[in-house]
């Protein structure tokens, strides 16, 4: 029996939004599909660090404290661990146009009705990000 690949994805949220990247057409894996950023986690690397490793090689931002999220797949041969992301240092850019044609800001409501690579994983990402956003953020003074 093969061991399932664990990947580590980024649900990036910035005033109510969530960033996704549209994977280009000629990918071999969900070709032509919007989905979190994210990757394979490397071998000696933990599911947090490949997150933000991947954020910074994908979108060129500085991760900080990501958190875990519920994020089942149906794919028997992948482990998805999503991690929420709502604070980072920089502005997300396509920095691998290799792997996605396009990135853009999404109101939760509406990513039902976008061709995602992992739809079966929207209920425990949009209830994660329902939380995030209602909670008070802590005045800095």
């Amino acid at each position: 029996m093969v061991a399932p690949i664990e990947i580590a994805t980024a649900v990036l949220v910035r005033d109510g939004l969530v960033l996704l990247a549209h994977r280009h057409a000629r990918r071999q894996a969900y070709p032509d599909r919007w989905g979190f950023v994210g990757g394979h986690v490397e071998p000696g690397e933990l599911p947090h660090q490949a997150v933000i490793r991947e954020c910074l090689e994908e979108l060129g931002v500085h991760v900080q404290n990501p958190l875990p999220i519920t994020m089942t797949v149906s794919d028997p041969g992948l482990v998805m661990h999503g991690f929420l992301v709502t604070d980072w240092r920089g502005e997300p850019v396509n920095a691998a146009p290799e792997e996605h044609d396009d990135l853009a800001w999404f109101r939760p409501e509406d990513l039902a009705e976008l061709e995602m690579g992992h739809p079966e994983t929207l209920p425990s990402v949009l209830g994660a990000i329902k939380d995030a956003t209602s909670q008070p953020r802590p005045i800095v003074r």
